[in-house]
């Protein structure tokens, strides 16, 4: 019997793509999607993913989704008091439940830090795609048939114009030099729309896209219709 866990949803491509490997897998069986979000707004924290889009990306997969909603000023203290506080409700509905995945592809000391905080609570975290070749995994996931747009450039790390492009073979052929195909370094992040971990795809109309903080070109998508 599969082992029941959550897995920590951004909206984006890695978090999509580690849903499929695991249920490919099959040994573990993802029973909620559980994502930090905006507690002004209920945007995903980092990517900006609205809300409602979050949550037709849960109804694509066929899975409920647990928001954890956290102050735009949230140190780690805060981080980390929301996120138990979300643990202990997924017990609460899933007895037993102790582990959680994550879409991280490499930087270590992350994995650290995410595997301190989940075990001081009593939780697992598990890694499926932690170390994979991102130039491999790129081709995979398009080849794979997901589908994601980007909706977050770092322009000290790329150009504003690459906000609101489509992640596909063209994207990756004219990425510069020195940026991670997955961007893995922060330089994008991506809102799926298809993919094999969706019952239906998602159809998202574009709306604005505006420099915030100085530095992140965002733009913005919302359910089409």
């Amino acid at each position: 019997m599969a082992t029941p866990a959550l897995l920590s949803w951004s909206g984006g491509k890695d978090a999509a793509w580690a849903l499929h490997v695991l249920r490919a897998a099959g040994d573990v069986d993802v029973v909620g999607l559980l994502t930090t979000v905006d507690a002004d707004g209920g945007q995903a924290s980092m990517q900006g993913v609205a809300g409602d889009v979050l949550r037709a990306q849960a109804a694509a997969a066929q899975l409920p989704l647990i928001d954890v909603p956290m102050p735009a000023d949230a140190d780690n203290r805060a981080y980390e008091a929301a996120f138990a506080r979300a643990l202990d409700a997924a017990r609460l509905r899933w007895p037993g439940i102790r582990l959680i995945a994550f879409g991280d592809l490499a930087l270590d000391d992350l994995r650290a830090w995410r595997e301190a905080l989940c075990a001081r609570h009593g939780w697992q975290a598990l890694f499926p795609l932690f170390g994979a070749d991102t130039t491999t995994l790129a081709r995979s996931m398009l080849a794979g048939g997901l589908r994601a747009t980007l909706c977050c450039v770092d322009t000290t790390q790329l150009d504003a114009g690459f906000a609101g492009r489509d992640y596909d073979t063209a994207l990756l052929d004219a990425l510069p030099a020195g940026v991670d195909p997955c961007g893995e370094n922060g330089e994008f992040h991506t809102v799926v729309h298809a993919g094999p971990m969706f019952a239906t795809a998602i159809v998202l109309q574009r709306g604005d896209s505006a420099l915030d903080q100085d530095r992140f070109q965002r733009t913005t998508f919302t359910l089409a219709g």
